[in-house]
């Protein structure tokens, strides 16, 4: 029975079409989305932000130029959403690295994730996008803060946990964990641009072992 049955006799059409297609239409753009910020991903973490064009975007993740311009406003939009989608699984990574390690007390998770975070450092797609291209295309403000939204609050989770188990000294934890977030930004920056990243990264740690070690109680 078609709509037009159901109208002559009085009753509503039938509830499933509708929602149906919204759900096939909103399936097929997240789709389209998903698509773009894989191809930017790979493009990018290949050559770098400024060697890549919009035209060879849209042709590896196989959408129209118009795909493109429905969902972000341009290249520097598109990479945002990358540079998102990295700094959020680098977190996640981090996070399942120091609960897989064991770690008897929080600075030693806090010490298992750093070495994770820099270690992902010497990798070609995080030292690309989030190190070398993030800061000078987002510019440092929005970079920080996106870095901010997906690690400080690890961080700072922590520092309480370690303050609360006596590791730590009492003090505020947002600060601290805002100089720890620093130091290791600064540690990720060193290790991205060192002609040898993984021998920086060796140097790196050490310094950073000194650093939590300073934080210990007893």
């Amino acid at each position: 029975m078609n709509v037009k049955e159901h109208s002559d006799r009085g009753e509503d059409p039938p509830a499933t079409s509708a929602p149906q297609e919204r759900r096939t239409q909103a399936e097929r753009s997240e789709a389209t989305r998903g698509a773009l910020i894989e191809a930017a991903r790979t493009l990018f973490a290949e050559r770098g932000y400024a060697a890549v064009g919009t035209e060879e975007i849209v042709k590896v993740a196989g959408v129209t130029r118009g795909a493109l311009y429905h969902h972000f406003t341009g290249k520097r939009d598109l990479f945002e959403a990358v540079y998102e989608e990295v700094e959020a699984q680098l977190a996640e990574r981090i996070a399942a690295g120091a609960i897989a390690a064991n770690a008897e007390s929080p600075l030693d998770a806090m010490r298992a994730g750093a070495e994770m975070f820099l270690q992902a450092c010497t990798e070609p797609e995080a030292q690309q996008i989030a190190l070398l291209d993030g800061p000078s295309v987002l510019g440092w403000d929005r970079w920080r803060e996106i870095a901010a939204e997906h690690g400080l609050g690890l961080i700072e989770a922590t520092v309480q946990a370690a303050i609360d188990a006596g590791a730590i000294a009492k003090q505020p934890v947002r600060p601290l964990a805002h100089v720890l977030m620093g130091a290791l930004d600064e540690a990720a920056m060193l290790v991205a641009r060192a002609d040898d990243p993984e021998q920086m990264r060796t140097e790196v740690s050490k310094t950073l072992d000194f650093v939590l070690a300073g934080l210990r109680t007893g």
